[in-house]
């Protein structure tokens, strides 16, 4: 067949000016001038404006399940790290890697591709964010090098279980529709595991592609850590624990009654409590309560230890080790913060004691700066002055609290543990318990994927684990209009005859090909279509051409619709070929052609695998 255009009649018709666009979008991209968003928004306008599409279809995305799924997972995301679930997760995988990246890449790609065989791809990939996020602050390394071996493992898992991603369940579908077996829930693990396999080898060197000398060590050092502004404030030694025996006459007390700080120079910072069955840390205000097995973190003005322990005699109190970095440690929960007195402040010329820290705030003043030096002596009694520096310390949330409240004091500087602050981390439990739920909904499929998150979220809500506030602002806007705007490309191509075209095409070539590059063909004309338009609306349209390519061939129409669904996974190439490539496309700062220079190789790569083990794994 040979096909002739009359290319002054062709730029007439709309499927010119939708190539058109489609080719000023990808340039667009590739310059990277204009945010991705915005030639989204123009994308929209265009379609709308040249009438094209209707405007319904042109706002289609924002009607559609998946783009409210993204936005609750994002939510589910947050509510992870509000929790501390996020960082202890990365905690896990530092503690199990060491300081070996190469560990670190292997246990995530691992987790995120085991996750999502029975769950959204997407909903693994936005929970393991900050994860990835933390891990790259702890070892001190550019997120590029994290953020796209996540995405990758994201992609991979939908290669792995039936109900990975929806592709799969299209090719089954298709294959009973057209009176075929269809596949069983594993059969895409063994090319899955292969993909994984050659996945995290290939991911290995080319993380070092990405690298562009950046590290994010720059900008953590624009702050201190707690061990440095301790030391910075001349704390060392100061900081002692102590468990409350039950025979102590702290027992049943509150600490404004006991009068500790300027009876006996014993200020306690915070409190943890054992609360069902879990250690939770406690606000040291003046009203609470201690009770006996109370652990109190204090700072003691003074350096003789034999008075300290003369102390813990009187008062039935059992030391115990302050093991190394305690704040570091506990940084998720208990920290400090340098705060400086408002101009006009009615604070100014009083002393720190009357200032009532503990009663109003449930902090306490630990240190003060005046002039670059450390105030020495007991502080209690010292009067502040205008330009004073204060080191406050106790719970996050209560420092939040007070800079946020106080009219007197605002925040001049916090550690880089503040990063891993989690305000609610005594939810945690229940933040597992929501998570767990949304998991199973999906994995049994009681309820649409969008509904189990839903019901997630609401959990998240109920059980004080994120507020509305953090909910709303840890939706990533520009992902989710990014992912709506070029969606209408889809309905266009297949409006104006594109699809059509291309088909013919397609198909016309593969007539006297081997069936090795039958499969070639068909996996690259999948390809090209899904990195533009969403890897579901691609399996939707090639797979009735691939079983009908199958039986004009007199082959098996699986191994065909085994290699679509492949390729419609293999969504590596662009930062708009699957939602999993957009959300890591802002944390981790890539540009467009990152995608492309570590995505297409590595799209060959699955290609050359898939062609030879399909066959051998689904007989033609």
């Amino acid at each position: 067949m040979q096909l002739t255009i009359n290319y002054p009649q062709f730029i007439h018709q709309p499927l010119f000016w939708v190539c058109a666009l489609l080719v000023f979008a990808i340039w667009q991209f590739i310059r990277n001038k204009l945010r991705m968003d915005v030639v989204a928004l123009l994308v929209i306008t265009f379609f709308s404006v040249s009438e094209i599409l209707t405007t319904n279809e042109v706002f289609a995305g924002l009607s559609d399940p998946n783009i409210v799924l993204i936005a609750l997972l994002f939510i589910i995301g947050e509510g992870l790290v509000r929790t501390g679930v996020a960082y202890q997760v990365s905690d896990w995988l530092m503690r199990v890697a060491g300081a070996s990246e190469i560990k670190v890449l292997v246990l995530l790609m691992l987790s995120i591709a085991g996750l999502g065989s029975f769950m959204s791809s997407t909903g693994v990939v936005a929970i393991f964010i900050p994860v990835v996020l933390a891990i790259c602050s702890g070892m001190n390394i550019s997120p590029k090098r994290l953020m796209m071996p996540l995405s990758v493992a994201g992609l991979i898992s939908g290669m792995m279980t039936l109900i990975a991603t929806p592709p799969n369940l299209v090719a089954h579908s298709e294959l009973v529709k057209s009176g075929f077996q269809g596949f069983n829930f594993f059969s895409f693990t063994p090319i899955g595991l292969a993909v994984l396999v050659l996945g995290i080898g290939y991911m290995l060197v080319a993380r070092h592609w990405l690298d562009d000398g950046e590290s994010i060590q720059t900008e953590h050092h624009k702050n201190t850590s707690m061990s440095q502004l301790i030391e910075s404030y001349q704390l060392q030694g100061r900081a002692k624990m102590v468990v409350i025996d039950s025979e102590s006459s702290f027992v049943g007390k509150t600490i404004n009654e006991l009068n500790l700080r300027s009876g006996y120079g014993l200020n306690v910072i915070a409190i943890q409590r054992v609360k069902r069955l879990r250690s939770i840390s406690i606000a040291a205000y003046a009203n609470e309560t201690l009770q006996a097995k109370d652990i109190l973190l204090m700072d003691i003005s003074t350096d003789d230890n034999d008075i300290f322990d003369h102390y813990c005699d009187i008062f039935h109190l059992r030391p115990i080790e302050l093991k190394g970095e305690y704040f570091s440690d506990h940084a998720k929960s208990v920290g400090m913060a340098e705060v400086s007195v408002m101009p006009e402040a009615e604070s100014i010329g009083k002393k720190i004691g009357e200032l009532k820290f503990r009663a109003k705030y449930g902090v306490s003043v630990v240190g003060v700066k005046r002039d670059g030096e450390v105030v020495e002596g007991n502080i209690i009694d010292t009067p502040i002055k205008l330009g004073d520096t204060l080191l406050v310390m106790g719970v996050w949330s209560q420092i939040t609290t007070m800079c946020n409240k106080s009219r007197d004091f605002f925040l001049l500087n916090t550690p880089e543990e503040s990063k891993h602050v989690a305000p609610a981390m005594s939810q945690a439990p229940h933040a597992l318990f929501a998570v767990a739920t949304m998991v199973f909904l999906m994995i049994t499929g009681l309820v649409p994927n969008v509904i189990a998150a839903l019901i997630a979220c609401l959990m998240l809500g109920k059980f004080r684990c994120i507020d509305l506030k953090s909910a709303y602002n840890s939706i990533h806007w520009p992902s989710l209009i990014l992912i709506v705007g070029m969606m209408p490309f889809s309905t266009a191509l297949q409006k104006t005859g594109g699809i059509d075209l291309i088909v013919e095409i397609l198909l016309d070539i593969m007539r006297d090909l081997d069936i090795h590059f039958v499969l070639v063909a068909l996996f690259v004309f999948t390809s090209i279509i899904g990195a533009f338009i969403s890897n579901t609306a691609t399996a939707i349209l090639v797979m009735p051409i691939a079983i009908s390519i199958a039986g004009h061939l007199n082959y098996s129409p699986v191994p065909f619709a085994m290699i679509v669904a492949i390729s419609a996974s293999s969504a590596f190439m662009t930062p708009v070929s699957s939602p999993v490539n957009t959300m890591v496309l802002a944390p981790a700062g890539y540009k467009f052609m990152d995608f492309v220079k570590v995505g297409v190789p590595f799209t060959f790569l699955i290609m050359i695998l898939s062609v030879f083990l399909v066959p051998i794994l689904f007989p033609l």
